[in-house]
């Protein structure tokens, strides 16, 4: 069962992949696991798993990410917590302060509070935390020194978006950030949820489309954000994303 859930694809180049993540400090790693395991990991995150929803509205002292989980949001004072929430956000991005709003289910949180003990979301953990996968990605990134991953599964549905930011929490081991996407094969460029990055004049200088079986590896802090998924777009962009830390 350990192998038919996340199996990394034997072919990848990995001594090309690395010389493009030292000259960029970022890349798009194409066809990351093997067909099979990658469709099953897509099934999991579509269909068995209880989405809650993350948000934040703002920057500074006492503004903390909000949580919002799926059994909470079906209160009515899940309502209208997330009626708010919706209405602050909206307000934060409106400023140009920093903000988001996405669907969430934190895989370090499953194993923590034993929401699903053995559950498929906990080996989904496992494998992020193998020495198979963390060396994968220390060949790549050429630091030795990571030794774990975070991570949780994220939903970016309609009306869903992460504001530009850098990912600055240095100081708390994370060095690389990522994103293992799982959505469906043809996503169109209209419905957004691109991870886009900036420079310092505010321009957009390389995107990422939700791919298939693409891991997105980024030395932190970069300006980034995930574009905004219009009410249109008829699915959400299924991904785990987390960061690789040497603490």
């Amino acid at each position: 069962m350990a192998k038919a859930l996340f199996e990394l694809n034997p072919d990848l180049d990995r001594d090309a992949l690395a010389q493009q993540f030292a000259r960029n400090k970022r890349v798009q790693i194409r066809d990351l696991l093997t067909r099979e395991t990658a469709e099953e990991i897509r099934l999991i995150l579509a269909n068995h798993t209880p989405w809650g929803l993350a948000f934040k509205a703002g920057e500074g002292p006492g503004i903390e990410p909000q949580q919002v989980l799926a059994q909470e949001g079906k209160t009515p004072e899940g309502q209208q917590k997330l009626q708010q929430l919706f209405k602050t956000t909206d307000q934060a991005a409106a400023a140009g302060d920093y903000a988001f709003r996405y669907g969430q289910f934190s895989l370090v949180q499953n194993v923590q509070e034993q929401w699903d003990p053995g559950g498929p979301h906990e080996l989904l953990l496992e494998y992020l935390n193998a020495e198979e996968f963390l060396d994968l990605v220390r060949e790549i990134t050429r630091i030795p020194g990571l030794v774990k991953a975070d991570g949780q599964a994220t939903l970016y549905a309609s009306n869903h978006f992460l504001a530009t930011h850098n990912d600055s929490h240095v100081a708390e081991g994370w060095r690389i950030a990522y994103v293992m996407n799982f959505t469906i094969d043809d996503w169109k460029r209209d419905w957004g949820g691109y991870l886009v990055f900036f420079d310092e004049d505010g321009d957009i200088i390389e995107g990422y489309r939700p791919r298939f079986n693409a891991l997105n590896m980024f030395l932190v802090p970069q300006s980034h954000a995930v574009q905004y998924v219009p009410p249109f777009a008829p699915m959400g962009r299924l991904a785990i994303t987390g960061w690789f830390r040497d603490r």
